[in-house]
């Protein structure tokens, strides 16, 4: 789906030249400590915030380990196992030991442990598939001594399997390499081919791109709980359409890159489930209903056994979610569960089971908010877990976050994200596994900001994550349900301190209505110097589709620091939420742009503007800015071309200009079929309305984008030719979605968005 740009998530060849050499740069201020620069934003590492990517539970929930510097003095990092309770750190395996037979060190990109905790498996070289790295080599090591192992056999190429995973007994490993499923002998590296049709269009244990995309589907096989089966989709992409990325600068002559796109409304990949032996043989299908093309297996797993696997079928329009039972011996399949929608139905990442397999818990909308429910094995029994008029929520959820955090089956509770009272917050809760209680809020009443946590087996730890929209996050080990901080891992002093040196001025989260009375969220920063008496100039970022929210209590990274700098500068920046976002405000909230997405989230962003200026009369309502990427850029267009009186200049990066090109599972989730809803396609996308133009526009765009396709630039271009508006435009060649590949992008990009908001909504108040 178009990026869920925090991150997140240029369009064409440059018509006009922008003078990129960036004014401010060269200003006095530009030395002070106090003042920001986009070279120190982007071209340093002065406000890195430090994480915990590494860390991982222990299977018995009592201790976890983590990666750390080796004391070697050598390039690399040992791996260490603390008690939470005592703090007791050992080294599992020492960094020096983390060498290749060619004696190079080991990367530790990820890692896992055999269940026995005997062997350690470390995945290193990642390669890009798409969107991450999910391509590169693995080594098996033995804890007690030895040295590490490549999997896939001798004569392997480099950075060439992928979602290597322990069988439940540790003695062996499965993994997918060039489309098809191996299982190897952790012991001798004796290897068992468990596919052997794979290829460009049969896609066994992985995904296409659409499928990773937007149904956020990437590893593709299971180990039965038994290991003596594995579960696994197979994808057909015969007859999807190659979509023909051009590389202009890689060679004398230029060259294509196909990717396999099925465009909204043209034909989609072909997908079915089964399950193989481990010791290889013939694939059990499972025999799901209904034409393979027509729907998609959005989810799969065992179901708390291994002789039945549970798969969630998707009917292509996506009003219609079955939860099914299929025998891992016969292929046959049955309906335990549907949830339907005139709208759409989401995918649920929160399948657990609980009380011994019999009963697994279930999120759904179905009664107008979003909620926790236990479902009893055939689907006859469904009790509500949650009750009220408030939705389980996590942030991370567009990409597969799930909103159960953990279970404490010995105490009878289940711990889940969610804000009854405030959407641009987060915070833990728990209730009763029988449903016998009201949620208990576990978060302490006075923090707030956005929490997420990670809860360790047995529910009796977690790891707790914090941050605001000023404040950097903090990670610590909490103890429940007391939430008592058990020990602190990172709190990105160093960082804060670096902050609290910067000239800031002020953030307020607001509320302002539409005209029908709907309140939208806000958030608000003013410059350091801030005169309340005066004026200034606002610029907007926008998201404003289905797949993210802007407006939350949150550290945003990047992107904060370079609206902070614009705030030093003279500018008021600031961010809607309209509906149709994935706030935590109900089913009809989220719902209600449904086959008209640009339309009505077009209205609110514009109301929302006018609302907020007489809100905040130094909002100068004839200087309004605004800039997005992604969905964002789409937006930008919109409220550009739509309200071309209230809004003087855009920056429009990466975007969706006509919802037709864009593809099958994202576009048909929240428009329906172009073939039947082509009205709504039409008043959806920015490029009908282009000739309305009439502020400065910027149009940025990545050549190489294989989300959102340069096509739709080029299209949107010879819609303002052909209306005689002016525009300026920047194509960064071979660049992806993220227009971040390639020394100096980064910075060039934003350097290129600031001196086009300088040029063209000069700074300062009035």
């Amino acid at each position: 789906m178009p990026i869920r740009t925090r991150f997140s998530h240029g369009a064409i060849v440059a018509c006009l030249a922008l003078a990129l050499a960036s004014p401010h740069e060269s200003r006095a201020q530009a030395d002070s400590a106090s003042t920001l620069t986009l070279d120190r934003i982007f071209n340093t590492n002065e406000f890195a915030a430090h994480r915990t990517s590494s860390l991982r539970w222990t299977a018995d929930g009592k201790g976890y380990t983590t990666l750390e510097r080796s004391a070697s003095g050598r390039d690399t990092r040992d791996l260490v196992r603390y008690d939470v309770a005592t703090a007791k750190r050992e080294v599992i395996v020492a960094g020096e030991r983390l060498i290749t037979p060619e004696g190079e060190p080991i990367e530790v990109q990820s890692y896992q442990f055999s269940a026995d905790g005997k062997w350690l498996l470390v995945f290193t070289n990642g390669q890009r598939v798409w969107r991450q790295e999910t391509r590169g080599d693995f080594y098996v090591i033995n804890v007690a001594g030895g040295a590490p192992r490549k999997l896939g056999g001798k004569s392997i190429a480099p950075s060439s399997l992928m979602f290597a995973k322990f069988s439940p007994d540790g003695g062996r490993v499965a993994y997918v390499r060039a489309n098809n499923l191996y299982v190897e002998e952790v012991a001798n590296g004796a290897i068992t081919p468990l596919t052997s049709d794979g290829s460009h269009t049969i896609i066994n244990g992985t995904f296409d791109w659409v499928y990773e995309e937007e149904l956020n589907l990437r590893d593709g096989f299971r180990w039965s709980p038994d290991g003596k089966r594995i579960a696994y989709w197979q994808l057909d992409d015969s007859g999807v359409g190659d979509f023909l990325l051009i590389d202009d600068t890689d060679s004398l002559y230029s060259f294509t890159i196909p990717v396999q796109y099925p465009k909204a409304g043209t034909t989609n990949s072909s997908g079915r489930v089964g399950v193989v032996s481990a010791a290889g043989g013939a694939t059990q299908w499972i025999a799901v209903p209904g034409a393979p093309r027509d729907f998609y297996i959005a989810r799969l797993d065992w179901a708390a056994s291994s002789d039945e696997v549970v798969l969630q079928q998707l009917d292509r329009r996506q009003h219609t979610l079955r939860v099914m039972l299929g025998d891992a011996r016969t292929g046959v399949a049955r309906t335990v569960l549907t949830e339907h929608d005139s709208t759409w139905v989401d995918v649920v990442d929160d399948v657990r089971w609980v009380d011994g397999g019999k009963r697994f818990t279930w999120v759904s909308e179905r009664d107008g908010w979003r909620k926790l429910y236990s479902v009893s094995r055939d689907g006859s029994s469904i009790r509500a877990l949650t009750t009220g008029a408030f939705d389980l929520q996590n942030p991370g959820s567009a990409f597969g976050a799930p909103f159960v955090v953990g279970v404490d089956s010995a105490a009878g509770w289940i711990y889940f994200t969610a804000s009854p009272d405030a959407p641009t917050q987060l915070y833990l809760y728990r209730s009763r596994l029988d449903g016998a209680s009201k949620a208990e809020r576990v978060t302490p009443a006075a923090q707030t900001g956005m929490h997420q946590y990670q809860v360790a087996p047995g529910g009796q730890f977690a790891l707790h994550t914090y941050s605001t929209f000023t404040t950097p996050p903090v990670y610590e080990i909490v103890r429940l349900p007391s939430h008592a901080v058990v020990r602190t891992l990172v709190n990105n002093a160093e960082l804060r301190a670096k902050l609290a040196t910067l000239a800031r001025g002020k953030v307020q989260f607001v509320r302002v209505p539409t005209r029908d009375g709907t309140l939208l969220d806000a958030w608000v920063m003013t410059p350091p110097n801030f005169d309340a008496t005066k004026k200034y100039p606002v610029l907007f970022n926008v998201y404003g589709e289905p797949a993210g929210q802007t407006v939350t209590d949150e550290w945003p990274g990047g992107d904060y620091l370079w609206h902070l700098m614009l705030t030093q500068q003279g500018y008021v920046v600031a961010s809607i939420d309209n509906r149709g976002t994935p706030a935590p405000r109900g089913r009809a909230w989220r719902r209600s742009i449904y086959g008209a997405i640009g339309v009505l989230s077009s209205a609110d962003q514009a109301e929302g503007v006018r609302a907020l200026a007489k809100k905040l009369p130094y909002i100068d309502s004839t200087r309004v800015g605004v800039w997005g990427w992604s969905g964002g850029g789409s937006t930008t267009l919109n409220l550009m071309f739509r309200s071309p009186d209230l809004y003087k200049v855009g920056m429009s990066v990466a975007p969706v200009p006509d919802e037709r090109l864009y593809d099958t599972i994202y576009q048909e989730r929240y428009m329906g079929l172009p073939q039947e809803n082509a009205d709504g396609y039409k008043r959806g996308s920015p490029l009908t309305y282009a000739a309305n133009l009439r502020g400065d526009l910027l149009v940025v765009h990545g050549t190489g984008d294989d989300n959102v396709h340069y096509q739709g630039t080029e299209r949107l271009v010879n819609a303002l030719v052909a209306a005689n508006r002016p525009f300026t435009m920047m194509a960064y060649p071979n660049r992806s979605h993220c227009i971040c590949e390639g020394e100096g992008t980064r910075l060039h990009l934003y350097t290129l968005l600031t001196t086009y908001l300088e040029q063209h909504l000069p700074a300062g108040a009035k």
